[in-house]
C-alpha cells in the first residue's frame, strides 16, 4: 500500500490557502440563457478556495484562509459561512470600498457550464503581500494554490511570498491546476502556474491537466516531468471514471462512487481538500483516495458551490452505504 513520507503519522499541520472569495447565482434551467430574462438561484458561497477550505474544515484540519471581500451581504454570506464551518477568517479582509465577487452559471444540456465573473474588479482583485498575516504564515504546515486565484500580478506576488516561506520553514504545497477556459485569455498566466509547480509536492489536476504544464503530449510523459521536477504525489481526479494516485513508483486507479448528479460545481474542489486534509491527519494514501472520492460524489449531489460540504461522520455514512463503480 502507497504511503508517501510527505507526512508524519498522526501530523495535524496547519492548513492555509489563498484567493478568490464570491457568490454564484445560478440558472435553474438547464439551457437557460443569460441573453434573455431568467429564473435564477443563490447567492451562495463560493470560490475554489473558499470550497476547499470548508471542506479542509469539515474533515477535521485546523485551517485558514486569506483573501478579500467587500462591506456588502455578499462578503458577510461569505465569512460567516466559513466561520460557522470551523474555518480560522482572521485573514479575510474586509475592503470597504469594494464589491464583493461573483459568479452567474448557466448550465448546458451536455452537463458543461459557462460562467460569468466578476473576479478581477472585486475585492478579490485588490488581495495583494500586504493582506497576508505573519501569524498565519509563520503557523502554516501546508499551503494550497487554486490556480484560479492567479489571476493579477498582486495575487502572484502574494502566492510567490507564501510559497517560499511555507517551504522554507519546512512545509508541504499542493496545487489543483483549476484553470477555467475564461482565464487564459490573461497575461502570464502560463508563467505564474509553472512558478507554482516548481513549489509544489502534491498535484491535483483534473484528467485533462495532467499535460497542461508538459511538454510531453501523453499523461506517461508528463507524469515523468513532474517527478522531474520535483512533485512526490499525483492525484488525477476523474469525474465519473473515479481517481490516479501516482508517485513515480506506485499507481493506484480507483472507481467513482455510484451517485446522481446535480451540480458539479465544487466537487474536485471538495475532493481535493479531503485528501490534503486526510494525509496531513496521517492516513495513508488508500484511505485518504476514499475519503476524498466520497467528497467529490456527495458535492455533486447537491445544489451549489459550498453545499455539499462533508463532515468526517457523513463522509463515514456515505462511505458505508454507497457501491463504487466504474462508468469507462
Amino acid at each position: 500500500m502507497a504511503n508517501s513520507e510527505l507526512y508524519k503519522a498522526g501530523e495535524t499541520g496547519f492548513i492555509l490557502t489563498m484567493g478568490e472569495i464570491l457568490v454564484e447565482i445560478m440558472a435553474v434551467e438547464l439551457g437557460q440563457s443569460f441573453r434573455r430574462p431568467g429564473t435564477l438561484i443563490g447567492p451562495y458561497a463560493s470560490g475554489a478556495p473558499a470550497i476547499f477550505i470548508d471542506q479542509v474544515a469539515k474533515t477535521g484540519s485546523r485551517c485558514a484562509m486569506i483573501g478579500c471581500v467587500g462591506d456588502d451581504d455578499f462578503g458577510i454570506l461569505n465569512v460567516e459561512r466559513l466561520r460557522a464551518d470551523g474555518v480560522d477568517v482572521s485573514g479575510i479582509t474586509v475592503i470597504k470600498t469594494a464589491t464583493t465577487g461573483s459568479a452567474f452559471v448557466t448550465y448546458r444540456q451536455n452537463g458543461e457550464r459557462d460562467f460569468i465573473f466578476n473576479i478581477a474588479n472585486s475585492a478579490s482583485g485588490l488581495l495583494s503581500v500586504d493582506n497576508i498575516p505573519a501569524g498565519l504564515l509563520k503557523e502554516c504546515r501546508h499551503f494550497h494554490v487554486m490556480g484560479s486565484s492567479l489571476f493579477s500580478a498582486g495575487i502572484v506576488e502574494a502566492m510567490k511570498k507564501v510559497l517560499e516561506t511555507v517551504k522554507g520553514q519546512g512545509g508541504t504545497i499542493s496545487f489543483d491546476p483549476n484553470v477555467r477556459k475564461e482565464m487564459l485569455r490573461i497575461p502570464d498566466m502560463r508563467k505564474a502556474l509553472d512558478f507554482v509547480l516548481d513549489y509544489t509536492d502534491i498535484f491535483l489536476p483534473s484528467g485533462h491537466e495532467v499535460t497542461l504544464l508538459a511538454t510531453a503530449s501523453s499523461e506517461a510523459g508528463a507524469l515523468e516531468e513532474l517527478f522531474r521536477r520535483g512533485v512526490r504525489e499525483v492525484v488525477v481526479k476523474r469525474g465519473k471514471d473515479g481517481c490516479s494516485f501516482h508517485d513515480g513508483s506506485t499507481e493506484i486507479h480507483r472507481a467513482a462512487f455510484s451517485v446522481d448528479e446535480i451540480d458539479p460545481t465544487g466537487a474536485g474542489d471538495c475532493f481535493g481538500a479531503t485528501y490534503i486534509a486526510c494525509r496531513s491527519q496521517g492516513m495513508e494514501v488508500e484511505q485518504a483516495l476514499r475519503y476524498a472520492r466520497a467528497s467529490g460524489a456527495i458535492a455533486v449531489t447537491v445544489k451549489g458551490p459550498m453545499e455539499g460540504t462533508a463532515t468526517r461522520a457523513e463522509l463515514d455514512e456515505f462511505i458505508a452505504n454507497t457501491p463504487e463503480h466504474n462508468h469507462a
